[in-house]
């Protein structure tokens, strides 16, 4: 019996912290190198096995080791100083923090894999945009929910904050309009940015024209919005835009779209010849998806005549590259062919008497 107490006394001391210590590396080392290697035997079935043990890895060794060292410290000589309630608070503190990240870390990969499993269903249709925009947004509001809990209670952890809490309570009311107040843009914008996700108002991928600007939507986050301009640069936008401004979609139900092309033109413009060749042009292209086209005149003001061209294309790209393709051929053909059509100014001088 005496022996058991003295080998159970050792553990109070430095040495039996020492050798604690070094018993719980080799367990955590056993265990990351035991995980490591079942994700490595899985890979070639699984790849999400492989990537979700990739992405992981850092948080979950830093878990098991901050774990594994609060545990040992609680039970050895550190225990017994007079620092230890401060130790013990900070460990705290790291246990709840690195689990935050290891918990926000696995939603994460857990929504880009519905959203991966979804897109290789169907990626490019309005349905399929609207599912990946609320799935984003609310993969970014459980990583915030997650990051402001593990704030919380880290904060509440400590008995002054508790007591400061408990008055804030009490006086809920003044806070709350107090708060209000003082965010209440920032609160719009959060609101703004679910009312986006959930109302498909718009979504991610929708060809937009936002402030004169053709683009596409790269981002929905929680306060704004990011717009890909056509030349690559970024219109940065509040999610409040969008719910207070109108906004032009191309692809609001569909990704198909008409286009127009408008050529000011000479009265003497042969307008079956150029009817004759605008189908010639479109039939030609692959961007021409053959649902709509037509040639009229729409205008005859001013010292010339309007010709509309309309086409209609599968995509706003295809739309673009037709548009531009038929107002450059047209331009071409009635330079060498028909040169009297193109516009002119007449000017007509009176004789002196």
């Amino acid at each position: 019996m005496a022996s058991l107490a003295e080998f159970a006394l050792e553990w109070t001391s430095w040495i039996g912290t020492l050798i604690a210590t070094v018993v719980a590396v080799v367990v955590v080392s056993v265990i990351v190198i035991g995980v490591r290697f079942v994700a490595g035997r899985a890979r070639g079935r699984s790849a999400w096995i492989a990537d979700l043990e990739r992405r992981i890895r850092v948080p979950g060794m830093t878990l098991a080791f901050v774990i594994a060292a609060w545990i040992v410290c609680a039970t050895t000589a550190p225990a017994s100083l007079s620092w230890w309630p401060v130790l013990d608070r900070l460990l705290l503190i790291a246990t709840v923090l690195v689990g935050a990240w290891l918990l926000s870390t696995l939603v994460t990969f857990g929504m880009e894999r519905l959203m991966q499993y979804d897109s290789r269903k169907d990626a490019t249709s309005p349905e399929a945009r609207r599912r990946q925009t609320q799935l984003t947004v609310l993969n970014r509001l459980a990583v915030v929910l997650v990051g402001v809990i593990a704030v919380g209670v880290v904060l509440f952890s400590f008995p002054e904050v508790r007591a400061v809490g408990t008055s804030i309570l009490a006086s809920a009311g003044v806070v709350s309009i107090i708060a209000g107040l003082a965010a209440q843009s920032t609160l719009g914008n959060l609101i703004a940015g679910v009312q986006i996700a959930f109302t498909d108002a718009i979504r991610v991928g929708d060809v937009v024209v936002i402030e004169g600007e053709w683009g596409r939507i790269g981002e929905i986050n929680l306060s704004y919005v990011v717009v890909y301009i056509w030349d690559e640069r970024r219109l940065i936008l509040p999610c409040t835009y969008f719910t207070s401004q109108p906004v032009e979609s191309w692809t609001r139900r569909s990704d198909k779209i008409l286009g127009t092309v408008y050529m000011d033109l000479d009265w003497r413009v042969p307008v079956d010849a150029v009817r004759e060749k605008f189908m010639e042009i479109i039939e030609g292209s692959d961007a021409w998806d053959r649902r709509s086209a037509g040639m009229v005149v729409t205008g005859s003001e001013g010292g010339h005549v309007t010709l509309r061209f309309t086409v209609s294309s599968a995509n706003s790209g295809d739309q673009w590259d037709l548009r531009c393709l038929v107002r450059e051929k047209v331009m071409i053909w009635l330079q060498q062919e028909h040169p009297e059509a193109l516009p002119v100014t007449r000017v007509m001088l009176d004789r002196p008497a």
